[in-house]
């Protein structure tokens, strides 16, 4: 087979073992459709394109090549012992949050105090956490897939809780492109479940931004944190109100 079939075939095959779709991968090289069709039919894209594609993926032109490794096993989420390590050192979850955000080495270096030496270092624990894959001086793949969440009640979870929604909650919501909204109510099921699709569309919407924006330089993005949640509630304060005997629509926690 010739090599550039095989890179193509190889690029076929990782998106469909993802469940992604052209269009996916245009957003991702913020290209259209039709020109990622194009490209992977004709096979004739530059090798500054395919660079771009390998980037976009985590993967490396030597493993589209060699097409002998499985492309599936991106990772979704991680074990409970990586999340505790991440946990355990602020700055190895920083580069670990910065990395599956898709910043580059020298972004990371620039813009917190991290020196070369320090950063070396906080990568080579990450691969050996298999987190990522490094190779120096400055080679960096992320081990997780596109849609990586942390773990439902996992100790990222648990620090996110505890440590950063209270500070986040903490200061007034009055920026230009801010936004807070608490709304209650008495829904049916059926329209908690209408809601909860609307979350994950928002969810994925916030994502896929995120990663267009990626590819902008690094003085135009601002961090940028959104909380949305949907659960049936209702405040312990009412509860306790609620005459004896009365079921209530909804659990206090």
């Amino acid at each position: 087979m010739a090599g550039s079939t095989a890179v193509v075939q190889a690029i076929r095959t990782i998106l469909r073992e993802r469940g992604m779709t052209y269009r996916d991968l245009a957003g991702l090289l913020g290209l259209s459709e039709p020109t990622v069709k194009r490209d992977l039919g004709q096979g004739n894209f530059s090798l500054r394109r395919l660079d771009r594609i390998c980037e976009v993926l985590a993967v490396t032109v030597e493993d589209l090549i060699r097409n002998d490794r499985p492309f599936n096993t991106a990772l979704t989420e991680l074990s409970k012992k990586q999340e505790a390590a991440l946990v355990a050192d602020g700055k190895l979850l920083l580069v670990t949050y910065l990395i599956v955000n898709d910043w580059r080495f020298n972004e990371m270096m620039a813009t917190f105090r991290i020196d070369e030496n320090e950063l070396i270092s906080l990568l080579l624990k990450l691969d050996q956490l298999r987190i990522i894959e490094y190779r120096p001086p400055r080679r960096i793949r992320k081990l997780t897939a596109r849609n990586f969440s942390w773990r439902k009640d996992g100790p990222v979870e648990g620090f996110f809780l505890s440590r950063v929604l209270p500070e986040f909650f903490d200061g007034p919501f009055d920026g230009a492109g801010d936004a807070f909204h608490f709304v209650g109510g008495t829904l049916s099921e059926a329209s908690r479940a209408r809601m909860k699709v609307a979350v994950a569309r928002l969810v994925e919407e916030f994502e896929q931004l995120a990663r267009n924006d990626a590819r902008l330089p690094l003085e135009t993005r601002d961090g940028c944190s959104a909380v949305i949640a949907l659960r049936k509630w209702e405040f312990s304060e009412f509860t306790v109100l609620r005459r004896s005997g009365k079921s209530t629509a909804y659990p206090s926690k």
